[in-house]
């Protein structure tokens, strides 16, 4: 970048600044989110819950599908990423 366009474009780096931290927050978010180990602890946690009566069958269930889907998705991102 030259002086000129770094003096033209200065105004916009508390913009750029903003942009970065919200891109940061969505990929620590989104692998948090599909992170192996926590939803085995949902899963976990959700057998738990089933066994102590503090949600019916159908619930868990749902909640079970829920993560099974984001454990598969989880494999996916893992795999395209080791393929680029």
């Amino acid at each position: 970048m030259g002086l000129i366009t770094g003096l033209l474009t200065l105004p916009l780096a508390p913009v750029r600044g903003t942009i970065w931290v919200a891109e940061q927050v969505l990929e620590e978010a989104e692998r948090q989110h599909y992170d192996p180990a926590r939803i085995r602890r949902e899963l976990e946690d959700v057998e738990e819950l089933r066994r102590s009566g503090e949600i019916t069958d159908e619930q868990a269930e749902r909640l079970e599908d829920d993560l099974v889907e984001r454990l598969m998705e989880s494999r996916r991102r893992t795999t395209t990423r080791k393929g680029t």
